[in-house]
């Protein structure tokens, strides 16, 4: 069924919606703009102008304004002077300091930057300024140092208006200096440029935010299928792996095989059982299940493919499974899970596993009432952080570090799997899992994805 019109209009935003880039590649963008090509280029700018002030006179505004606007724009350089300063000081501790405080630096900086253009270009020519090029210089210097999206658009239709206002003065200007009836100059002599070049700034910004909106998607495409064919390689080289040590256990077997013989032999010749035969055997048991342990999980790797999860909608899906609508009511899932989080790369299996072992540890903990508290976040890095709480009866500190390890349990007919397997699987796509509890207190564990990593081989 092909959509409305009104469907249509609906998602049309969506197809000018830029992504916004990597955390630490923009802050990359913004310190190599701003702090290594920007801030020298204006220190050449201030200097050229001090200069200016100093040496020679400013044309383009008859003698009695020019003095005034002159006096005017040498006041208010001061002021440009001290707030580029203030921005300079950010800018070399922008690797401290949060991102945001970072970017709404560069915006004012912008603005600032354009309003004391503006004023330059007005007493320098007003329309007829060549420091018009630099109002298109600020911005191609927006695409570059802003994030796309609101701010960007806003900051670049400020810029624009800058320019008006020069063009309004000027206009203002020549009509209280004189009367259009004492110098040959009609409307249409100062309307058509003024109108193209308002037009050139307003195209080059929209044309920066489209190229801007292919750059950043093609970024992300190119990512994304690296990480896909990274993620698929190693998962078929694991499967490899997992068959390579599967061939090992072929020697343990191969002794407790011999070993029975000779048992079987003994037992049928009435012979007496030699207790070595059975020391064997229980050697090489233990010995093939190290093996077996070591390459548990791997044997479906290479099954399935790696997949773009919500981590959202996957969380939702596993407390479908381990709390079903036929569960007590008295068993409470809260849930916050604030904010957009980016994709998961993984196979959605093993995702799965993970909150489903969990939220079964969490049923099982408080029996047939409690409460479990989820909780979603996103850090700066993009990684994603997942918080599974109970309010169970806890788990002792000294139980902490084994509570991972494989077939170690603390309940009765439990097989100490679940959360070997949980680990198991968090380390393997780069994560790492913890848990925080004390006794009487519910137990807490936390699981934290980055959102792009090359998969690594699990921790034994």
């Amino acid at each position: 069924m092909k959509p409305s019109h009104a469907e249509w209009l609906r998602r049309l935003p969506a197809l000018f919606e830029i992504p916004a880039p990597d955390p630490a590649r923009l802050l990359r963008r913004i310190v190599t703009m701003e702090r290594n090509i920007m801030l020298p280029v204006k220190a050449v700018f201030i200097g050229m102008i001090l200069y200016s002030f100093q040496s020679t006179r400013w044309f383009g505004l008859p003698l009695s304004m020019q003095d005034v606007a002159t006096e005017t724009v040498q006041f208010i350089f001061w002021f440009y002077i001290l707030a580029n300063v203030i921005f300079a000081g950010v800018l070399f501790r922008a690797e401290t300091l949060p991102l945001a405080v970072v970017q709404w630096t560069v915006v004012t900086s912008s603005l600032v930057d354009g309003l004391f253009i503006a004023a330059l270009a007005s007493l320098s020519g007003g329309l007829d300024s060549i420091l018009f090029w630099l109002f298109v210089a600020l911005i191609v210097r927006n695409a570059v140092s802003v994030p796309p999206g609101f701010s960007q658009m806003f900051l670049n239709v400020a810029i624009s208006i800058c320019y008006a206002m020069v063009g309004a003065l000027d206009i203002f200007v020549m009509r209280n200096e004189t009367t259009m009836n004492e110098f040959d100059v009609t409307p249409d002599d100062w309307g058509q440029p003024f109108v193209l070049r308002l037009m050139v700034l307003l195209l080059m910004a929209g044309g920066c935010y489209g190229t801007q909106l292919l750059l950043e998607r093609q970024q992300i495409a190119a990512e994304e299928a690296g990480e896909f064919a990274a993620r698929e390689s190693q998962l078929r080289s694991a499967g490899r792996l997992a068959a390579e040590i599967a061939h090992q256990i072929k020697n343990p077997l191969a002794v407790i095989n011999n070993a029975a013989f000779s048992l079987q032999r003994a037992l049928r010749e009435n012979k007496p059982v030699a207790p070595a035969q059975i020391e064997i055997i229980q050697e090489e048991v233990a010995r093939a299940d190290k093996v077996i342990t070591q390459i548990m999980g791997y044997a479906q790797l290479s099954e399935g493919r790696v997949e773009r999860l919500n981590v959202i909608e996957e969380l939702e899906r596993a407390i479908a499974q381990v709390f079903p609508a036929a569960v007590s009511d008295k068993i409470k899932i809260h849930r916050d899970f604030g904010g957009d989080f980016p994709p998961l790369l993984m196979q959605r299996g093993h995702l799965s596993e993970i909150f489903v072992n969990l939220l079964q540890n969490a049923r099982e903990a408080f029996g047939k009432k409690g409460n479990v508290l989820i909780t979603v976040k996103s850090d700066r890095d993009q990684s994603v952080e997942i918080s599974i709480c109970d309010d169970g009866p806890g788990i002792s500190p000294d139980k902490h570090g084994r509570i991972f390890e494989a077939y170690y349990t603390t309940k009765e007919k439990g097989t100490g799997l679940g959360l070997a397997i949980v680990k198991h699987n968090v380390e393997l796509y780069g994560g790492k899992v913890c848990v925080e509890s004390k006794l009487g207190q519910g137990a807490e564990f936390i699981l934290t994805f980055p959102a792009k990593t090359i998969l690594q081989s699990p921790q034994t």
